[in-house]
């Protein structure tokens, strides 16, 4: 065993604890049954099959205040895998339930037997018909879809708010429709062919031809109890006008019994009622979607009212005008997205009373955008606004066409779910209810809303999609308490009641039954449907197989069953409520865990009391599964839309498990960085002479004997050393400081990339255009500290945060020059992650600094000063995690078009995972992580690979093949006389 492995129990939690009612059972320590893993790995293989306690835990929780654990999570590749589980499950007797994005909000992504991963390998999208239509894999985003038909000026119709992180098959499964589906744009009205596996194992294809011959072959009685459903329900008129009825406004609570009016056959009936099941009738391996057209022309107007009721009351004076989406907010969520960052921060002050339209017109063409804007100035012509604060007196309660005003309004919107369910009391569960009533009663519905809370004591936050007449709020409560279960269940009854007695309304409009609404499903349907909808169920999957009690549910208490607590964990991350917007960007999800699962397994460790064999499994996963592989990146933090760095609570972790030895030699690096520079300078320069083979096989030896996460595997593509002194240059003149950093010191251009180094092209470029820069003489011995910072290193990385920035202070005579960084990731460490290490006068030093990424000196300062004289056909660009958290990609993109006629960003660009030097500590990661990026960037040849950050790129270069190299080198080459 390697020497100084980390001693788990370092994570274990100070506190005292009392095993929480919810905890997992001490009887699941062990994780999946013995005989349960060994068949289900005899039947896949072990690497689809996750068995550890861990992994168990990890898959619990999804976006809703339900968990439940399973007995086994299986990762299927394909539909054999699929086929084969269910085959299994029948022939057992057990349970199976599909698990996406795990962004559903009422328990759908849950099971308690065989969880099965249709995630991370069912990710796709294959444009048709030059954008008319699209063929999408169930695992893809609505985001990564969008992005692929946007080039052709198309769009699904489906528009959660949850797109950046929710999957389509999770969108079809749940009829998930957004902002500006409402009824004629939803999964149901959009869909124009699925490919699904039945229970049985049946695979359908409804555009087949031969799909109805096929099915009546393959499953007669299921075709035959399809076909007596449909002539029952076409038999009885007044069941027939119900059902059109309660689809006149949105409706996911139930099966789809209009499937059965719309379909001619068996196979078309199917394709109904697959959509919004929920997972209960089959699994959708594929969607063909029609698509609708991207109006690219937006007005756009945030409106403020004085009353909740008052807004709902304008709402149809923009529906009639047009309007593409009308969105309500009331005052308990503006003032909650007030946290959102680029939301104004005086929303926080906002009158509880205050309410918002978001309102939006969409065009083709000038033409049609200026008829909107006719329009909407009617529609505004004698409403009562408001302009409670200095950010709304300043919007004017006035349409804007301004992209970047518009984005921040809908980034408001969108984080009404996590910003709310972010700003609730630490230790309480979040519910979130969807309804809908008829659009013309919305005011009415709004006031009877606050009135039913109010009287139960909830101070519940609501917004929804005005315009369909759909409202979603959001209540807390204490999960653990039986008399807040009793409060809450006592509001929830006569909340269904009043939906549908008062208003006929739909007790869930677009996040789908679920378990919190199955057991009022026969209250809001009456008995006649709701046995229709049992038999359908049993014509389908006769063995309740699929996904029990999740759309059907007896038991009038079943909404109560297996509520989550969420106990208090480390303060960056409580505000969670595990609505997994993370996981998408999250480098090391399709390896071992996303920042949502981290944080997870963090709760469940506290629900455990101290010591139990639960919390000890939980721990020896912990190291690697949560903190070794987290790239530490923080693009977490950005997806967040409360800001959530899990990355930073992992930095602390590393923190904790450092030995006194290990902080101490940090510390030293620290202090004598010269020297701790010019020894790895030399290293490498060695390794060169030495081969790869050789260095290979002597960090391999030595990560044998040391842990892995001290010591990096030596990779071929690491480059030689970089020239021994840097390009000579002078004070006097100078437009800027340039700081090479400490890794453009060490390591040199990528084998066979003839030309000038990195600071050799930055010192050329900037005096080609005027701008002269200056290098200090002792920038050897210098770091941005970022070493320290992501291992967590704290001493190390105050000794070294405050010498860069004393020395930076010097140098740009006390901030009268800008100090351009050659590294993204550098530039990042010195503006904004030094900070909370600085002593307080070097914070005010700090404060004068203006700290330029190069990517922004070149594009900004240089590029308009430039003549390009020679450009390549073709550029792939890898966009890096610090470039996201500066905001500076777009630059990258502009150097790229200089030098290239084409420019290309994947699609799929993410997080390359090397994050410095994790990716030779942790080679998988980089792998994991940069899997979809790299077969897009593969699937083409490009003339030039560009980045803009030395060990992003040599990442990259792992990853594809390909040679990356920085984009102001490709300048430089592009300008030279």
């Amino acid at each position: 065993m390697p020497v100084r492995e980390p001693n788990p129990q370092t994570l274990r939690a100070g506190t005292k604890r009392r095993a929480a009612p919810d905890r997992v059972p001490d009887l699941q320590a062990r994780g999946t049954q013995k005989h349960l893993r060994e068949e289900l790995i005899a039947l896949l293989g072990p690497e689809k099959v996750l068995s550890k306690v861990s992994d168990l835990v990890r898959y619990a929780s999804d976006a809703s205040p339900y968990r439940f654990v399973p007995q086994v999570v299986v990762v299927a590749e394909d539909v054999d895998d699929v086929s084969a589980v269910l085959s299994y499950a029948r022939g057992k007797g057990r349970e199976v339930v599909f698990r996406a994005a795990g962004t559903s909000l009422n328990g759908q992504a849950q099971g308690e037997d065989i969880l099965v991963d249709v995630r991370r390998h069912w990710v796709g999208v294959e444009v048709l018909d030059d954008g008319a239509r699209a063929r999408i894999r169930p695992g893809t985003t609505v985001v990564r879809a969008n992005a692929a038909l946007a080039p052709y000026g198309r769009v699904l119709g489906p528009d959660p708010a949850s797109a950046v992180a929710c999957t389509i098959g999770g969108v079809v499964a749940n009829n998930a429709s957004g902002m500006t589906a409402g009824i004629t744009r939803n999964s149901y009205r959009t869909v124009a062919s699925l490919t699904f596996v039945l229970p049985s194992g049946t695979v359908v294809d409804t555009a087949d031809p031969a799909a109805e011959e096929e099915l009546a072959r393959a499953e007669p009685r299921l075709c035959a109890g399809l076909t007596a459903l449909k002539a029952e329900i076409e038999a009885d008129p007044e069941l027939t006008a119900r059902i059109r009825a309660k689809h006149t406004i949105k409706n996911t609570n139930g099966y789809r019994l209009d499937a059965f009016l719309d379909g001619a056959g068996p196979v078309e009936i199917l394709r109904g009622l697959m959509v919004g099941s929920e997972g209960t009738l089959g699994f959708i391996s594929e969607v063909v979607f029609d698509t609708v057209p991207l109006d690219r022309r937006v007005s756009t107007a945030l409106l403020f009212f004085p009353s909740l009721p008052a807004a709902a009351a304008a709402v149809p004076r923009f529906t009639e005008a047009g309007a593409l989406a009308v969105e309500l907010m009331d005052g308990n969520t503006l003032r909650a997205t007030a946290g959102v960052p680029g939301v104004p921060a005086d929303w926080a002050e906002l009158p509880k009373e205050t309410a918002a339209l978001l309102v939006e017109f969409r065009a083709p063409d000038e033409a049609g955008q200026r008829a909107c804007e006719e329009a909407a100035a009617g529609a505004l012509a004698h409403l009562r606004l408001v302009a409670p604060v200095a950010s709304v007196v300043s919007s004017g309660n006035a349409f804007t066409r301004d992209p970047g005003t518009i984005a921040g309004y809908w980034k408001a919107r969108r984080a009404f779910v996590t910003a709310v369910g972010g700003s609730r009391p630490s230790g309480t569960t979040l519910i979130t209810e969807d309804f809908a009533v008829p659009p013309a009663r919305l005011a009415e519905a709004c006031a009877e809303l606050l009135d039913l809370q109010a009287r139960h004591g909830f101070d519940a936050a609501v917004a929804g999609h005005a315009a369909h007449g759909n409202l979603h709020f959001l209540l807390a409560f204490d999960a653990g308490d039986p008399a807040d279960v009793e409060r809450y269940a006592s509001f929830m009854d006569e909340f269904c009641n009043m939906t549908v007695e008062r208003f006929d309304g739909s007790l869930k409009a677009e996040h789908a039954t679920g378990r919190n609404i199955a057991p009022f499903l026969e209250l809001e349907w009456g008995p006649k449907a709701t046995e229709l909808m049992w038999r359908t169920k049993e014509v389908i999957d006769p063995d309740g197989l699929l996904a029990p009690r999740i759309v059907l549910d007896r038991d009038p208490q079943a909404h109560l069953r297996g509520l989550k607590t969420l106990p208090t964990v480390e303060r960056v991350a409580d505000p969670c409520i595990e609505c997994g917007f993370c996981e998408p960007v999250c480098p090391s999800g399709d390896l071992t865990t996303s920042p949502r699962q981290r944080i997870v397994l963090r709760r469940e460790m506290m629900r455990q009391a101290d010591g139990s064999p639960v919390e000890t499994g939980l721990l020896e996963s912990y190291g690697y599964d949560a903190v070794d592989t987290c790239a530490g990146d923080s693009t977490c933090a950005l997806a967040c839309p409360v800001g959530i760095d899990t990355g930073a609570m992992m930095r602390e972790f590393r923190r904790r498990r450092h030995s006194p030895r290990e902080e101490a030699v940090a510390t030293l690096a620290a202090h004598d960085f010269r020297a701790v520079e010019t020894s790895v300078r030399l290293a490498v320069a060695t390794a060169a002479r030495l081969g790869d083979r050789f260095m290979e096989s002597a960090t391999g030896l030595a990560r044998k004997a040391m842990r892995s996460g001290l010591v990096p595997e030596w990779l071929p593509e690491i480059p030689g050393a970089a020239p021994r002194r840097l390009p000579r240059t002078h004070r006097p003149a100078a437009a800027a400081v340039y700081y090479p950093a400490c890794v453009n010191r060490i390591f040199g251009n990528p084998d066979g990339l003839a030309g000038p180094s990195l600071p050799e092209a930055v010192v050329a470029l900037s005096a080609r255009a005027g701008r002269p820069v200056w290098i200090p003489d002792d920038v050897a011995g210098t770091c941005c500290a970022t070493i320290w910072h992501s291992k967590g290193f704290e001493r190390g990385n105050g000794v070294m945060a405050n010498r860069i920035v004393e020395a930076a202070w010097g140098w740009t005579a006390g901030g009268r020059l800008p100090l351009v960084v050659d590294a993204s990731s550098c530039a990042l460490g010195l503006a904004r992650d030094v900070v909370p290490y600085l002593t307080d006068d070097n914070r005010e030093l700090h404060a004068e600094l203006t700290v330029v990424d190069s990517l922004v000196w070149a594009a900004d300062e240089l590029l308009p000063r430039l003549d390009v004289r020679h450009r390549v056909g073709s550029a792939v660009v890898h966009p890096t995690c610090s470039m996201r958290h500066l905001g500076d990609e777009d630059r990258l993109t502009a150097l790229a078009g200089a030098c290239a006629e084409e420019v290309v960003v994947p699609v799929d660009a993410g997080c390359c995972g090397f994050a410095g030097d994790r990716g030779m500590l942790h080679p998988e990661l980089t792998s994991a992580a940069t899997a979809r990026e790299a077969a897009e960037v593969t699937a083409r040849p490009f003339d030039a690979h560009l980045s803009a950050n030395r060990m992003c790129e040599v990442g990259m270069e792992r990853a594809t093949g390909r040679t990356y190299h920085s984009a102001l080198i490709a300048l430089e080459r592009a300008t030279r006389p």
